[in-house]
């Protein structure tokens, strides 16, 4: 019998002592816990400023503070400010030995200063390893992070960890290459096109430091025009950062700078790249390596160096607001970075914002814009289909595109793709009366009915079948679709043209280019891609559903849409021509008909200062159970100038949907109530929310029901 198939076979007992050794050294390690930091019982601490102030990773407002800890003097060499650190925390006084506190969990944090002494009388507990000797938090750092904080009344933890990316040992083993000499001042290029546009950037290749808001041109040529900011900011010896809204975006100014600068000379930071290569360009600009930084809203953060220039390019998006905790805007983050470091700031865009008129009014920025001829010859020509006009049109009571819309795709379909914006996605359609167009609603709950497969009436809210409906404004019978998904639009657009190609772009699927040849492109708001060309038209659909939503920024939301579709179409002298479906004398409509978001974001600017409201005024909201928000509201010390607006029962969100941040959890009753100040009263306002929320924190309050709070809310109705 071989010794393969004899009893020692598999259990070992033939093998080599060393062998044996070996795996059973292997087993052993695998079976061990591994070791905890030491808890530095009896040692010696550090001779030079012997005390650590240390953040603790620990989001909570009552927290929101440094803890001294003792410096062994084995970590004396590495625990330097800015480092990451792991910490003993929550050993209560009577757990002291030999002069030192021990117990609490291990948690993480980061070691803001060395000192001498602490001001805490009592006996204090020893770091407990430095997690890595790389600095990660700068002075810089820290104060925008702790400014930020304030202005949300968050913590300057939840900050951190926005700000910060999580550590990659691999990435910070690798060293950065030493920082490239700075180009030279580029040319003005389309710059020239805008007044005092060759200005803005002879004064940042200067060093100085100018203010605009800037409306863009319609076109592709934006991404080279932040490019060329950007570069003559480097010429001038300093750092520069830019902030898209999205990865599309981010690419474009991505393959600019590299196209005017080459490879090397910026960094391209967004959520969705790899932990290591994310933190590996972080620690690149974080050393210094690297100068000019381009990213989505987690780059608003990033830690350039001798900032010479923040831009932001389309802060009205949605994408620029932080859905984690405190949930800061990008704009604001850069407005404070431009404060603190007494930088350049650019914010830009096809359209323009309530926000950034009121920069330009005040007299902080300086706008950047071109003439009203340049304008001209850059717009499409922009035509309106309204009620009336809908009202005769018999096509449009029987298909989805109304006599000219359908005349407009035919004819741009001979010369290039056209665009259809349609701003819902998917393929469930809500309906509306056909004749009066009053949105069809359940006799139950007042929920909005729907089209299921098969024709059937389905109420979106309360899912009960609807047999026998009427309008109750004029008792008609008919239905149509009030608003239509994408897809389906694609289907019956398909079955108008049958031999042109149709392409859908949504979230599911976004297009990021589409060829110049003729195609019927469908996209919901955001996710347009560009046409290599241009566009030859666009049709802008179901318009009145934008502009109908039940919230403050629906105008102002409305015609920053229909503008960044409208940008992407031909010249009108090249023959490009854009359809909205709307009714013309809405000022939103005329503003996108006149190619005017300056005038209209004046007009809003305008009649908010007259009722108040942001971003005139600062605004809060408080929402949760009906007990908490009165408890709370109760308990805070609101300024004097302070309005309390409701509270309000929030919508009910249906079991299975997503929650977002700040909603109540499915099929809970929550309430809001919005909290005003006037201007010059929004730091008083988060200053004592955050104290009221601390306060309840730390009795534990949040059990009874918890209490969400939100500085600048982007939905107030």
């Amino acid at each position: 019998m071989s010794s393969e198939n004899g009893p020692g076979a598999g259990g070992g007992e033939g093998a080599p002592p060393e062998q044996l050794a070996l795996i059973r050294e292997t087993v052993r390690r695998a079976k061990e816990p591994r070791a905890k930091p030491r808890t530095w019982r009896g040692a010696a601490l550090a001779e030079e400023l012997p005390v650590a102030r240390v953040l603790v990773d620990k989001g909570v407002l009552h927290l929101d503070r440094y803890f001294d800890y003792a410096v062994p003097a084995e970590l004396d060499a590495a625990a330097q400010p800015g480092v990451r650190v792991r910490v003993r925390f929550g050993a209560g006084r009577g757990r002291v030995r030999e002069g030192r506190r021990e117990g609490g969990g291990l948690i993480d944090g980061f070691l803001v200063e060395r000192l001498a002494a602490s001001d805490y009388s009592g006996p204090l507990a020893a770091l407990a390893q430095v997690v890595s000797p790389e600095p990660v938090l700068g002075p810089e750092l820290l104060g925008l992070a702790r400014a930020v904080a304030d202005r949300y009344a968050g913590s300057l933890a939840d900050v951190l960890q926005l700000a910060v990316p999580p550590r990659n040992a691999r990435a910070e083993q690798r060293p950065s290459p030493a920082p490239p000499p700075p180009p030279p001042a580029p040319a003005a290029g389309s710059w020239t096109r805008y007044e005092r546009g060759a200005a803005f950037l002879e004064s940042l290749a200067s060093g100085g430091a100018p203010r605009a808001v800037w409306n863009a041109l319609p076109g592709p040529g934006w991404s080279e025009e932040l490019a060329r900011a950007v570069a003559a900011t480097l010429a001038s010896g300093r750092g520069a950062l830019v902030v898209v809204p999205d990865g599309r975006a981010a690419a474009r100014v991505d393959a600019a700078l590299t196209a005017l600068l080459g490879e090397g000379r910026h960094a391209l930071l967004q959520a969705d790249a790899g932990p290591e290569k994310r933190y590996r360009e972080w620690l690149g600009v974080r050393r210094g390596s690297v100068r000019a930084v381009v990213g989505t809203r987690a780059a608003m953060f990033a830690p350039v160096r001798d900032l010479g220039l923040v831009a932001l390019w389309d802060d009205g998006d949605d994408s620029h607001s932080e859905q984690h905790a405190p949930q800061p805007h990008a704009r604001e983050v850069l407005l404070l970075r431009a404060a603190q470091d007494r930088c350049g700031f650019l914010m830009g865009g096809w359209s323009c914002t309530v926000e950034g008129a009121q920069l330009v009014q005040s007299g902080w920025a300086r706008p950047l814009a071109a003439a009203r001829e340049q304008v001209r010859q850059a717009a499409p020509l922009v035509r309106t289909v309204g009620d009336q006009d809908l009202a005769r049109d018999e096509a449009a009571r029987a298909a989805r595109l109304p006599t000219l819309a359908w005349q407009a795709a035919r004819e741009g379909l001979r010369h290039g793709p056209v665009l259809v914006q349609v701003p819902r996605r998917g393929y469930v359609p809500r309906m509306a009366c056909a004749q009066c167009r009053a949105a069809a609603r359940c006799r139950h709950c007042s929920g909005p009915l729907e089209a299921r497969d098969g024709g059937a009436l389905w109420c979106g809210w309360c899912g009960r079948e609807e047999s026998a409906w009427h309008c109750p404004e004029c008792g008609s019978f008919r239905l149509r679709a009030q608003v239509v998904g994408a897809r389906r639009t694609a289907e019956e657009l398909g079955r108008a043209f049958p031999a042109v190609p149709v392409r859908t772009s949504g979230r599911e699927h976004v297009l990021d280019t589409v060829p110049g040849a003729p195609a019927l492109v469908v996209s919901t708001p955001g996710a347009e891609p560009v046409a290599e060309g241009g566009y030859a038209a666009a049709l802008l659909l179901d318009g009145w559903a934008m502009l109908g939503r039940p919230d403050l920024r629906a105008g102002e939301d409305a015609l920053r849409r229909w503008i960044a579709a409208a940008a992407l179409v031909r010249p009108q002298g090249d023959g490009g021509t854009v359809v909205v479906v709307a009714e013309p004398t809405l000022r939103p409509v005329q503003a996108l008909v006149r190619w005017d978001p300056v005038g209209h974001a004046l007009r809003e600017l305008s009649e908010r200062a007259e009722l108040g409201f942001p971003p005139v005024s600062r605004m809060a909201s408080v929402s949760g159970t009906p007990e908490a928000v009165a408890a709370f509201l109760a308990a805070v010390e609101l300024p004097a100038e302070a309005e309390v607006l409701g509270p309000v029962p929030l919508p009910v969100t249906p079991p299975g949907r997503p929650r977002r941040p700040g909603a109540p959890p499915a099929g809970e009753q929550w309430e809001r109530a919005l909290v005003r100040v006037p201007p010059g009263k929004g730091a008083a306002l988060a200053g004592a929310l955050k104290s009221a929320q601390a306060a309840r924190m730390a009795r534990g309050a949040e059990e009874a029901g918890r209490v969400w709070v939100r500085i600048d809310p982007g939905d107030i109705g």
